[in-house]
Order: structure tokens, then C-alpha cells, then sequence
């Protein structure tokens, strides 16, 4: 499926003039070294009342989207309920036939985080939105002081806050579907989960989103991983577009047959 991906991504490019993409226009604004590149060293830059900017466009680093506990601390291993587990172990002897996401649906919170694609983040007054390359998705969440909703209607992206604790920017989001996946390797969720992100801006070109899953229906203990996210300077985000026909599972050979 990734390849897959990647290859509509590559045919697009190729076909479209690439200044018409502004892949290669200067982020006004941001600090430079003498010879004009983005100095990704330089200080983590701040709002005026001394909170870190978040905002920018960034990539995830490779490698979690596809096996989240590449995130984890050494030595620690994911906490399985003992149907989680069995559920996990079968979606991986069928190379994830089911992953919704071959179906175009949205990745969820917080798979949506792993993929390889950039994704901008905006800081609006009262909220920050996450527009998303992949699947072309988007996400708010809410720093207006509002709480999650306590009857929500079951969603892929579920429902977010966010609020300051110190110089890190602590978001919290539940009220998901049944049929998250945490990653490609199809480490499942529940109705149940929580998930917490804690956005630690390192400095101007580097961010660390740490991530809690708790989903005690699935899990027997709360367990955690760090994506660590690059700032992309002089690009912008590509137009995806995901077919919604996809015969990918159709046509790969099932396991059994191979």
C-alpha cells in the first residue's frame, strides 16, 4: 500500500509544473546562515507572551508509521490485552488485508502523526489545526479552555484540546470509533482510547510529539512512544488523492497461497 502511495505521489509530481507546487519558494521569515539556507539550529522561536511557536510545516521521521515500538524506550514492549494481542498477530500473518486506510479512510490519532508525509500546523486564536498531506485530512484541536465532550459521537480523528503546561503544549483527544489502528502494523484500538501528545519544540528545526496510549480495553497499562519531526523549509504540501477503488488487497496474493 505504501508503495503504492508513494507511486501516485511520484506520477503527480512528474506531471505537474513544479513551480506551480511552490516546492521551491522561501518560508518567509525564518532564520537563515549567511549563504541563505534555513538554520534549523537556531533557537526555538517564541509568541510574545513567551510560548513556543508550533506552527510550521513538518515531517515525521521514518520508521514509527510502520512499527510504532521503533518510538519506544529500550526494553519496553507494548501491553497487551490477551485479545488485542491475538487481534494483532492475525492482522499481521494477513499483512493487514483490513487496514482501513487502504480504503482511503483517515489514519486517525495518532497513526495520522506516524506517516511519512509533512503535515502544517496552524495556530489560529483558540485552536490548532494539523492539515494533513496524507489522505488530504485535517485536524483541530481546541485551546479555548473547552473540555472533551462527555457523549461524543464516535469519530477516526476523535475530539481534541490542548493546553500549556510550561514551554510544552500537552493535547488530549478521545471520543474515537471502534476500529482505530495505532500503526500499519495494525496494533489495534478501542472505543476506549485516550490518547496524550506532548509537542516539545527542541528548537527551530526540530519538534518531539511524545505520545501516551491509554485504552484499558485493549491495553493493560498506559504505554508510550516519541515521534521526533523535522521543519520543512522552501516547500509546501502536494495534493494527495487517494482512490477510493483501490484493488490493492484484491490483487496481492493472500498469505495462504503463497
Amino acid at each position: 500500500m505504501k508503495a503504492l502511495r508513494f507511486l501516485v505521489v511520484a506520477v503527480f509530481v512528474l506531471n505537474t509544473p513544479i513551480a506551480a507546487q511552490w516546492l521551491k519558494h522561501p518560508t518567509a521569515d525564518i532564520p537563515r546562515t549567511p549563504d541563505g539556507k534555513p538554520n534549523l539550529e537556531a533557537p526555538t522561536p517564541r509568541r510574545a507572551n513567551g510560548k513556543p511557536v508550533i506552527a510550521g510545516l513538518w515531517r515525521p521521521a521514518p520508521g514509527i508509521v510502520g512499527d510504532m515500538t521503533r518510538g519506544m524506550k529500550a526494553g519496553e514492549t507494548v501491553p497487551f490485552q490477551p485479545w488485542a494481542e491475538a487481534v494483532f498477530k492475525e492482522r499481521r500473518a494477513n499483512d493487514s488485508r483490513d487496514d482501513p486506510t487502504a480504503r482511503c479512510v483517515v489514519g486517525g490519532v495518532p497513526r495520522s502523526t506516524f506517516v511519512g508525509y509533512p503535515f502544517k500546523i496552524l495556530e489560529p486564536p483558540g485552536m490548532m489545526v494539523i492539515m494533513y498531506e496524507a489522505v488530504h485530512a485535517y485536524r483541530q484541536i481546541f485551546t479555548d479552555g473547552r473540555s472533551l465532550p462527555k457523549d461524543p459521537n464516535p469519530a477516526w480523528f476523535g475530539y481534541s484540546v490542548g493546553r500549556w503546561e510550561g514551554d510544552v503544549l500537552v493535547v488530549e483527544s478521545s471520543g474515537f470509533n471502534d476500529n482505530v489502528w495505532l500503526d500499519n502494523a495494525g496494533r489495534p484500538a478501542t472505543e476506549m482510547l485516550k490518547v496524550t501528545e506532548r509537542f516539545v519544540r527542541k528548537n527551530f528545526g526540530r519538534m518531539d510529539v511524545e505520545i501516551t496510549i491509554d485504552d484499558p480495553k485493549a491495553y493493560t497499562k498506559p504505554w508510550s512512544v516519541t515521534q521526533q519531526l523535522a521543519f520543512q523549509a522552501d516547500t509546501e504540501l502536494l495534493e494527495y488523492i487517494c482512490n477510493e477503488n483501490n484493488k490493492y488487497f484484491e490483487i496481492i496474493p493472500k498469505a495462504a497461497d503463497r
